[in-house]
């Protein structure tokens, strides 16, 4: 009874990563008007940073007991792999999305289902069952029906290409993070948050990158506190009890959120094509969360 319940709540978790980080296609889309992409990157998980220490803070302050296990030497492989991914995932999705639609952004996203659960099987031998694969297909159809539903994404763009390679890479991120995820999860995403903002900071200011209007900052740092900190936090927590492959698929909901989102910021409307996909994700979606 109660691993069933943690496994309820774990999906609550990756449901409401979902939700958070679907915030982040449409809203920083609107930011790249002003603030450069790799700039942008690096203020998404700056924030991401900022935010998680003031709530560690806010906790130690007030007297929490610290009840998770911190890094050590053993996880320092994984912890940089997964800076390392982040930074190179990160900078990839803001220049894809400098060059394409934040709803187009947000539905090539769903790639990331499928690189994370293709990795999982195949480097880390996680376990894939049939519903997973069942999920995971459905869930890849529905995308293929929005992407076909629009002529204009048969040519695959620079900006289609750069959101793919920034899902690979984030595939790659899930699983290390996955070999983490039993550690103190504000600590990890403190460390991400830090650690590829200084990373993409730094690439930033290499290639010349320039804020011209510093009034942006702190709307970048909020989007990032909001879609990266609090929705790697909930991920976090998810994929200790449903593992990297079913937390993505669930993590499914997350580009359609994007897209809804897009519709109503950018005043879209949406096709036949989107109600159908729309309807195949709920299905697949319930398959990820049905009882093996």
């Amino acid at each position: 009874m109660k691993s069933r319940q943690n496994k309820r709540t774990a999906a609550i978790c990756a449901i409401f990563a979902a939700a958070l980080y679907a915030l982040n296609s449409p809203v920083s889309k609107l930011l790249l008007t002003k603030v450069p992409a790799v700039m942008m990157a690096a203020f998404l998980y700056l924030g991401a940073g900022i935010g998680l220490s003031l709530i560690r803070f806010v906790q130690q302050k007030y007297g929490k007991k610290q009840t998770e296990s911190p890094l050590t030497k053993k996880e320092l492989p994984y912890t940089v792999g997964m800076v390392m991914l982040d930074i190179a995932a990160s900078i990839f999705q803001m220049i894809g999305l400098s060059m394409t639609s934040a709803a187009n952004a947000s539905l090539l996203n769903n790639f990331e289902i499928a690189a994370t659960s293709v990795i999982a099987f195949m480097v880390f031998k996680e376990f894939i069952s049939i519903r997973l694969w069942i999920a995971v297909g459905l869930v890849s159809l529905a995308s293929m029906i929005i992407s076909v539903g629009d002529t204009a994404c048969l040519t695959l763009s620079f900006g289609s290409l750069f959101i793919l390679l920034s899902c690979i890479c984030w595939g790659f991120e899930n699983n290390f993070t996955r070999m983490i995820s039993d550690k103190d999860p504000l600590e990890i995403v403190v460390i991400k948050g830090f650690g590829c903002g200084t990373g993409s900071m730094m690439i930033s200011l290499i290639l010349g990158e320039r804020l011209s209007d510093a009034r942006y900052i702190f709307p970048a740092l909020f989007v990032g506190f909001v879609s990266f900190g609090l929705s790697i936090l909930f991920y976090i927590y998810a994929q200790r009890e449903l593992g990297a492959a079913r937390t993505s698929t669930f993590y499914a909901l997350s580009p359609f959120i994007g897209v809804l989102l897009s519709l109503i910021l950018f005043r879209e409307v949406p096709s036949v094509s989107f109600v159908i996909a729309l309807v195949i994700m709920i299905i697949g979606t319930y398959f990820a969360g049905s009882k093996e």
